[in-house]
This record gives structure tokens, C-alpha cells and sequence, in this order.
């Protein structure tokens, strides 16, 4: 990533997805999506890492390139920034549970970076970002639709 080149980056996001002990099933459906989003254009990915921890609590750390499943991920390897530290990663572990599997994603948002470098031209800084989890949408709205329906 050049300096030159910052000041046309999107908005850049992480996502941890942890898989519990036995529900691990990965067919190769998650790269599939992954590299679609990233042929389309719409992101691009600038890292990767799977976390395998045990029940004893020790953890590995796993980039793409370590991994056999995931081949539809293999031309994004050249875009790939590997941003996450050792750091990082420790901080990482602690938030998981014993016998999981996590995946992190480091994603720019390509769709939005001319809406970000237009409003860092203009002066403007981000102050505030967050992300509604799906669940809160729905138990919001299932609320909502129980208020209705004992209002009526």
C-alpha cells in the first residue's frame, strides 16, 4: 500500500467469526462468497487468518497460504496486506472459547472509496462507525410486531 495511494482507500473493516466445537463444516462455501465480493470489486480483502484453538487453551494461527480449502482464495493472495500482528492475534485468543475455530477478515470496502476520499478532501473525518448485528435487527422488529399485535 503506497502513501500516494491512502487517500483513495474505502473504509476499511474486520470481522472474527468463531465456530464452536463440533460445528465446524466447511465446504468451501465462505471462500466461494469471499472471492465473488472481491471479483466483483466490491471489497478487497487485506488479510486473512484462521485461529484454531484447543482445549487446553494453546493457540495457531494459520494465514491463507497455510490452508488446503481454500482455493478460491488463491489469486487474492497477491492483494493480501497480512496487517494482523502477533499482537494482534493474542488479543484475538483471549476473546475465544476452547476447542473453536476462528476466522478474521480484513476487508477495504472498494465500493465506498470515492464517497471516503471525497469527504477527506472536503476536511471530514470519520468519528463514529458501528455495525447492528442481524439479531438485533430481528429481535427489534419481532418486538415491534408483538407491541402490534397486542395493541390491536
Amino acid at each position: 500500500m503506497a502513501k500516494d495511494n491512502i487517500d483513495e482507500f474505502g473504509p476499511v473493516d474486520y470481522v472474527v467469526v468463531e465456530f464452536p466445537a463440533g460445528t465446524k463444516n466447511f465446504t468451501g462455501e465462505i471462500a466461494k462468497e469471499l472471492a465473488l465480493l472481491a471479483d466483483t470489486e466490491l471489497i478487497r480483502v487485506l488479510d486473512v487468518l484462521v485461529l484454531e484453538k484447543s482445549d487446553d487453551g494453546a493457540v495457531e494461527a494459520f494465514e491463507l497460504d497455510d490452508l488446503d480449502q481454500v482455493d478460491e482464495l488463491r489469486a487474492l493472495e497477491t492483494e493480501i496486506a497480512e496487517i494482523l500482528a502477533a499482537d494482534d492475534v493474542a488479543h484475538l485468543a483471549e476473546a475465544m472459547e476452547p476447542g473453536t475455530v476462528a476466522g478474521v477478515l480484513i476487508w477495504e470496502n472498494t465500493w465506498a472509496a470515492p464517497f471516503a476520499s471525497a469527504v477527506r478532501r472536503e476536511g471530514g473525518q470519520l468519528i463514529a462507525s458501528g455495525r447492528i448485528p442481524i439479531q438485533a435487527i430481528v429481535a427489534s422488529l419481532e418486538a415491534e410486531q408483538a407491541e402490534t399485535s397486542e395493541g390491536a
